[in-house]
């Protein structure tokens, strides 16, 4: 294999913005209206919003959207609304069906202060000639294989592929194209294999083109990807990017130290648990969900074998977040990183997810909810009916498809706390409270209120 800087091979490496000031008077910089990568490939359309779909609620008739760290929420009406999935019309039933994440371009037009959609659309496969297309038994006898004339081309910019990437894999990401093309092979005859987010993703296509531009002759695209990939196979990651796409960040993830409980013991990863790797199949149960997507980080000694096992076992139980430390402990203290010495603090996995922005613990609301201070409102956006059968004590009823009109009914200098029954009215009504200046927050749970103000709440995983 082809190694160059920014490579990842099997198992063993190969080796801010500056703040502005504030001017006096000056109008807040307008919301964006796609992600910042999409920018890349075309410019944002006039009375259109672009994002990644993450929630619909059909009783306030609304659409959560993630533009990068921003929430847009467009409203719709099902009588005008048009839905296209892939190219094929669908009834707006269909939102019900619509994965999370998934690339989405909403047309709209302003109404009483709110978008409202006249159509939306869902990103269908980017068209690849059939003869450039590879699969994912072709990659993995590449990985396998490990050296050769040929490379891995991860397309997706550098925190996607600091998450993890396909094993071998170099990051030449197709947005910063020209500063990086020198990471591609010298010689124009070697395979290339140009990967990225999926069959919606236009990167991997995109810099298959460029490759053959600059004269490549045996260039091919993995379509599906990471998003496959991940499914079947283990990620490849480093000491070095474990540490800025996790622990920097502060996102939580399971380090997994697979060696005997000697070696743990005599020195191991600030946090990991030790579970030796023949033991690691005996105790998948304890494990997260799968449907969490936890990042489950594995390493061994020098990133070999026991940590490759480890791996695919998780991955073969249903985890679809699963990274291989290249160079394992050796590695990690190659790059300068303490390790801690004694048994391993953590005994049992563990995991948390971090939770979605202004979403506050469930214990929380209760106490809230039951004895609500002065100084916070809690707010219920659910709609009338719903409300007739049963409201929390000392709460505010506004419908969710209301709050924008009727937000100046609202105290300033109290804390809002927003529910409803599934916890999705109430993240989209944090999302409209916070942008307007209000200091919010929102229960992320599903909450049954009987007629007297008791409750029951079911936590979101």
């Amino acid at each position: 294999m082809t190694r160059n800087t920014g490579s990842l091979v099997p198992i063993v490496l190969a080796a801010t913005a500056a703040l502005l000031p504030v001017i006096a008077g000056a109008q807040p910089a307008p919301k964006a209206t796609q992600p910042a990568v999409c920018n890349n490939c075309h410019k944002p359309e006039p009375g259109v919003v672009s994002g990644y779909f993450e929630n619909v609620a059909f009783k306030s008739q609304s659409i959560q959207l993630g533009i990068d760290a921003a929430k847009e929420i467009v409203r719709f009406d099902e009588k005008t609304l048009k839905v296209v999935d892939a190219g094929d019309a669908k009834k707006v039933e269909h939102l019900r069906d619509v994965r999370k994440n998934h690339e989405t371009r909403i047309a709209f037009v302003e109404r009483d202060g709110q978008k409202w959609a006249t159509e939306i659309r869902f990103k269908g496969p980017v068209k690849v000639a059939k003869q450039d297309l590879v699969d994912y038994a072709f990659v993995r006898k590449l990985v396998d294989q490990g050296a050769g004339n040929f490379m891995l081309i991860d397309s997706r910019p550098l925190p996607r592929f600091q998450q993890g990437t396909i094993p071998g894999a170099v990051n030449v990401p197709y947005p910063a194209w020209d500063k990086v093309v020198g990471r591609l092979s010298a010689d124009k005859n070697a395979l290339l294999v140009f990967f990225c987010q999926g069959v919606t993703c236009q990167m991997s296509p995109l810099s298959q083109r460029k490759a053959i531009a600059l004269g490549y002759t045996n260039t091919k695209v993995y379509h599906e990807g990471v998003p496959e990939w991940e499914t079947k196979d283990y990620l490849a990651t480093t000491p070095e990017f474990v540490k800025a796409a996790y622990i920097d960040k502060d996102i939580p993830a399971v380090i997994l130290d697979v060696r005997s409980a000697e070696e743990a013991a005599a020195g191991h990863v600030k946090g990991a648990v030790g579970i030796p790797a023949k033991a690691v199949r005996t105790q998948l149960k304890s494990f997260p969900d799968p449907k969490l997507k936890a990042p489950i980080i594995v390493y061994d000694g020098r990133g070999g074998a026991d940590a490759v096992a480890a791996a695919r076992a998780l991955v073969r139980a249903g985890q679809t977040n699963v990274q291989v430390i290249a160079g394992g402990l050796l590695g990690w203290q190659a790059a300068g990183y303490a390790i801690e010495s004694g048994v391993p603090a953590a005994t049992k996995v563990a995991y948390a997810p971090k939770p979605r922005p202004g979403a506050i613990p469930a214990d929380e609301f209760r106490k809230l909810a039951s004895n609500t201070p002065s100084d916070v409102l809690i707010l219920d956006v659910r709609n009338q009916d719903e409300a007739n059968a049963g409201m929390i004590k000392g709460a505010v009823l506004i419908p969710d498809e209301e709050l924008a009109a009727r937000m100046k009914e609202l105290p300033k200098d109290k804390r809002i706390v927003a529910h409803c029954s599934t916890g999705i009215r109430a993240e989209m009504a944090y999302h409209k409270l916070k942008d307007a200046g209000y200091k919010a927050g929102f229960l992320n749970a599903d909450i049954d209120i009987a007629k007297d103000g008791s409750f029951k709440l079911a936590p979101k995983l």
